[in-house]
């Protein structure tokens, strides 16, 4: 069932959605959306790191002619913000994904569509007007993941982005005391009928984690396996050490997201903006690197791709509009962030993103 959507007089930032979207939502779904891990200081520290980045503002430059397209893979992407891979969209509309795809387009923003969407990825790719990637799980069944890729491949997706960084469930507690309980993993729209062979829950006195659950967790082989099986642009997304990035190219990966999972795997960790620079600069250049995690600005898609960054994805501020004002929501928070990013480029000084580097950030003056 559809409904009419309207963008709120009082959203001028993306923020404002956020507070709006409290509003609307049912105390677990916000919960699930804006919740991490324990004690959420990786999510209170991703958004810090960029309020403690300063910018360097450049004047009267020639910046006519000047513009924020990009092209990843073969494709090409109007300006460098995409939504991230998220779960569960019917939590904030009754379409889904739909109305999630539908906003995409109508802000001309490349999408990520999650394993764990509630649509199958069919339905998405459908009324898809932007470039789709698709986020892969690596399952403990080969042959169903393979046949992911296959469909994936078959429906138009451009890249795999596979997230590594969650082989384990972390404690979340907010979800916890709101009382959000999850599908099971076999009840999601691209994974009905996956078996699940690990064990779920121990009882107390016995180990969950070393009793049988790492056993069927991904490891570096299973990324050599499906560079061997698909054609498909390889991004690994949860990449924060330098080490590993390293490993990621020599395993076959195309690309990296330096990412924390928004704070919603191993609380504690850095912010992904502070594990950036050193990913990015352990990287050379051999593949595009992009980050997520704490973007609410315009100003911080610049400070991401000062830091090393040619791209970045957003997650809950565009959950948050969609729960708000559907699609409309939706290409709203991606409209407000390419605006402002748009001023933060001229008002630095750069025509291109080619111009963005790291003489952008304000280090202090000489004395």
């Amino acid at each position: 069932m559809t409904r009419s959507y309207e963008i709120p007089a009082g959203a001028v930032a993306v923020d404002d959605y956020e507070r709006l979207a409290r509003e609307r939502l049912s105390p677990e779904a916000f919960a699930y959306y804006s919740g991490g891990a324990a004690d959420e200081l990786t999510i209170s520290w991703n958004r810090e790191a960029f309020d403690r980045v300063r910018l360097r503002t450049r004047v009267l430059g020639d910046l006519a002619g000047g513009g924020t397209g990009l092209t990843l893979f073969g494709q090409s992407f109007d300006y460098p913000i995409l939504l991230a891979p998220t779960a569960h969209h019917r939590l904030a509309a009754p379409e889904a994904e739909i109305a999630t795809v539908v906003g995409a387009g109508g802000a001309r923003a490349g999408m990520v569509v999650s394993t764990e969407s509630d649509l199958t990825l069919e339905e998405i790719a459908k009324p898809a007007r932007m470039p789709l990637w698709f986020q892969l799980y690596i399952q403990h069944d080969r042959g169903f993941t393979a046949e992911l890729v296959r469909r994936a491949e078959a429906a138009g997706y451009g890249a795999l982005v596979v997230t590594v960084d969650s082989p384990v469930f972390s404690p979340r507690n907010r979800e916890q005391r709101a009382g959000y309980r999850a599908p099971k993993l076999s009840e999601h729209a691209n994974t009905r009928g996956l078996h699940t062979t690990y064990v779920a829950e121990a009882a107390l006195g016995e180990s969950l984690m070393f009793r049988g659950y790492l056993d069927v967790t991904a490891r570096w082989a299973d990324i050599d396996w499906l560079r061997s099986i698909t054609r498909l642009p390889i991004l690994l997304k949860g990449i924060m050490a330098p080490e590993d990035a390293e490993l990621a190219i020599r395993h076959g990966a195309d690309g990296i997201v330096v990412s924390n999972h928004g704070g919603r795997v191993l609380d504690t960790m850095p912010a992904s903006l502070d594990a950036l620079p050193g990913v990015a600069r352990q990287v050379a250049g051999r593949v595009p690197v992009l980050m997520d995690g704490g973007i609410r600005r315009g100003t911080d898609v610049l400070k991401a791709l000062a830091l090393g960054a040619c791209a970045v994805m957003v997650g809950r501020p565009y959950l948050y509009g969609l729960a708000v004002a559907g699609p409309a929501g939706v290409a709203h928070v991606l409209h407000l962030l390419r605006c402002e990013f748009e001023v933060a480029m001229v008002l630095a000084g750069c025509r291109t993103l080619a111009d963005i580097g790291p003489d952008v950030i304000w280090r202090g003056e000489p004395q």
